[in-house]
C-alpha cells in the first residue's frame, strides 16, 4: 500500500531528513565536539543473503548488541540489521547520494536501530531517532576481498 502523504505530488513528505541527498562540500561545517563513531561487528551475526525483487540483502541477528554502532552523533548505541547495496545499469552512476552532484557508481547502506529506545526494528522504523544508517560511496578498483566474498554468494540469490 502506498503511503497516504505520497499519493499526490503536491503532499510529497518534507522536513529536513529526506532522501536522497547532495552533499555540498562547500556548505559542511566541522563539529569539533562530534566524538568518534564507535563500529563493533561480530561476522557470526550474519544470517542470509536475501533477495527482495530489485535488491538483495545481508541480514543479521539483531536480538543481542553484539554487532553495534555507537558515539558519533548517536545518543545511543544502534544495533546493525541489514546492509544493502544501490547501483545503477552503468558505471558511472548508482549511488543514491551525490557530493557536489557527483554520482558514484555505487552506495553501500549499513542499516542500524535504536535498541536502547524501541523493542523492535520495526516500530524504530517509525521514529526521528529510531535508525542511524552508515552510507559508504564506492567507486571501480582494484579486486576487493571482502567484496567478492559476497559477490561469489549472489548466484544463490538469483530468484526472489
Amino acid at each position: 500500500a502506498v503511503h497516504p502523504l505520497w499519493q499526490s505530488p503536491l503532499t510529497i513528505p518534507g522536513g529536513t531528513r529526506q532522501s536522497p541527498i547532495n552533499i555540498q562540500w562547500r556548505d559542511s561545517v566541522y563539529d569539533p565536539f562530534l566524538k568518534p563513531l564507535k563500529i563493533s561487528y561480530d561476522p557470526a551475526t550474519c544470517l542470509h543473503i536475501w533477495n527482495n525483487g530489485y535488491s538483495f540483502l545481508v541480514e543479521f541477528d539483531d536480538s543481542t548488541d553484539r554487532s553495534t554502532i555507537v558515539g558519533g552523533p548517536l545518543a545511543n548505541q544502534y544495533r546493525l540489521k541489514q546492509f544493502h547495496f544501490h547501483w545503477g545499469a552503468i558505471n558511472d552512476w548508482g549511488s543514491e547520494h551525490t557530493v557536489d552532484c557527483k554520482f558514484y557508481p555505487a552506495e553501500l547502506h549499513l542499516v542500524h536501530w535504536n535498541a536502547v529506545e524501541y523493542p523492535s526494528f520495526e516500530e524504530a522504523v517509525m521514529e526521528g531517532n529510531g535508525l542511524a544508517v552508515i552510507g559508504v560511496f564506492l567507486k571501480l578498483g582494484a579486486r576487493h576481498e571482502g567484496l567478492q566474498t559476497l559477490v561469489d554468494a549472489l548466484p544463490a540469490v538469483r530468484h526472489k
